[in-house]
Formats: C-alpha cells, structure tokens, sequence
C-alpha cells in the first residue's frame, strides 16, 4: 500500500516536474547557447514551422545564385533536373527546365561522350576535387548543437542546416594563409576557423530576374533555402499529410470516444451496484 501510495505522488508531481524541465530547458537555452545564438544567424525561413511552405519566388532565385555562383566547384549530383518543374519546389515551365538542363553537358556512357542535357539527367558532380556535393548539404549541416551539445534547442530552433549555410556564408573575415602549399581563408563560422573556399558572395553576384536587390545576405539566404529544397523537395507534401493525419486521428479519437461512453452508458449503473 505504501508502494502504491509513493507511485501515485510521483505521478500526481510528473506535470509539475516535466514543467519545471522546460523552463529550465529555455532558461539554459538562452543563457548557455548565447555564443553559438552570436555565431549562427536564426533567420526566419518561409518554410519552418508545421504550415511552412517553400517561397517559389526565393527558391528560383537560389537556382539562379547556385547556378552563377556556386555550380562552377560545386554539384548536386542527386537532383535530377526535372524536379525543378516539381510542385512545391522552383516549379519551371517544362520549357524551362529543358532549356536549362541543356546548359549542362553530362557525360553518356553509351555514347562515350559529352551531350546536352536533359531534363532526365541529374545535375553534374563537383568540379572540385574536395569541394562537398550540394545535394543534401543543408540536411548533413546543423547550426543548432547547444545548450552543452546536447541538441536540446534543435527541438525549439530545428537543425538549424540552411542558417548555418547562411552564417557560414556571411561568415568570411578577409584573413588568408597559406598551409600545406594551400590557401586557407578565415571564417568565424567553420570549424578550426580556416576553411579552403574563398569567399563566394560580396552581393551584386547576381542580377534577379524578379528585381529583388542582390544583396549579400539576400543572395546567402536565398541559396541557402534552394539547397533545403533539394534536401526535402516533398517538404511541402509531407507536411499536408501530416497535418491531415493527424487531423484524420483526432476526428477517429473523438468518434471512439463517444462511441466507448454509449455503448458502456448502459453498463454504469450496474458496476457501481
């Protein structure tokens, strides 16, 4: 009896304590992750929260900064070029895609040569030895670690991959050196400090075909929620039927519920005598 009195405390204190876990949870979030909150910059992308979408507008113009900016060292070898007609995604006219994916000359093996491209074709890989494939960076990156390492706040902020492309982006600090018979370039952002890409965006890299000013924090923002895209390209899909899932689940709760309590209505009177 005495067990089962200790279990009932403990579990008429459970709300309060898990309560009291939170709080300290955000306290020590704040306090503790204020060097990494610095560091990181927690941009508001369309596309975070349960009914985020993807903005087509600033995805076409992270195609565009990819494509003048990034695609001369850097692939994406698992993106096929027919998804950019994808809804959710750049969403381009058929035409379009056609006529980009013919910029690109991929490589037949059945030919044993080069041709244009085709929407079929997949984008072509790095054309730097060691610089990262695109495709999933933004998925493969987290901006959000603390408090402690623990990953606590990722469960507040998310993985925090397209702000820490953005932060790495912004991050160059115009310090050089050469190691190893290579140039290293300073980055508050990168790991060690030194990372062996120089700096790719001073804005004005791009003219937007929609007018927007081609600022630098626009153009990092911008490339950096076109490469969450091509790490969730059914981000939009998958969050609708989540919510209708779970929309589907309440209504089925609801009608087992009073279903449960009108078959057993009966039955009531009958337990308690």
């Amino acid at each position: 009896m005495e067990i089962f009195l200790k279990k009932k405390l403990i579990m008429n204190r459970f709300p309060v304590i898990f309560l009291i876990f939170v709080c300290f949870t955000l306290f020590v979030n704040e306090s503790h992750s204020a060097g990494e909150a610095e560091k990181i910059k927690d941009v508001d992308f369309s596309f975070e929260g349960p009914f985020g979408t993807f903005d087509r507008n600033q995805l076409q113009r992270g195609l565009q900064v990819y494509t003048e900016v990034c695609a001369g060292c850097h692939g994406m070898k698992q993106v096929a070029f027919r998804t950019l007609g994808d809804p959710g995604g750049p969403e381009l006219e058929p035409k379009q895609v056609k006529a980009y994916a013919a910029q690109y000359e991929i490589y037949d093996a059945e030919l044993d040569d080069f041709r244009d491209g085709k929407p079929s074709d997949k984008f072509p890989v790095s054309g730097v030895e060691n610089a990262p494939d695109l495709s999933l960076i933004a998925k493969a990156r987290a901006g959000f670690h603390g408090p402690y390492g623990t990953g606590i706040n990722q469960l507040i902020k998310g993985m925090g991959g397209p702000e820490y492309i953005v932060s790495l982006l912004l991050g160059f600090n115009e310090e050089e050196k050469e190691q190893a018979g290579s140039v290293l370039y300073g980055n508050d952002i990168y790991p060690g400090g030194w990372i062996a890409m120089a700096q790719p965006l001073w804005g004005d890299d791009v003219e937007y075909m929609d007018g927007t000013e081609a600022t630098v924090e626009q153009e990092a923002e911008d490339v950096a929620a076109f490469l969450m895209w091509t790490a969730e390209p059914k981000l939009n899909a998958r969050k609708e039927f989540g919510f209708t899932s779970i929309l589907f689940l309440t209504i089925l709760g609801g009608l087992l519920y009073l279903t449960n309590k009108r078959l057993w209505a009966p039955h009531k009177g009958k337990i308690k005598s």
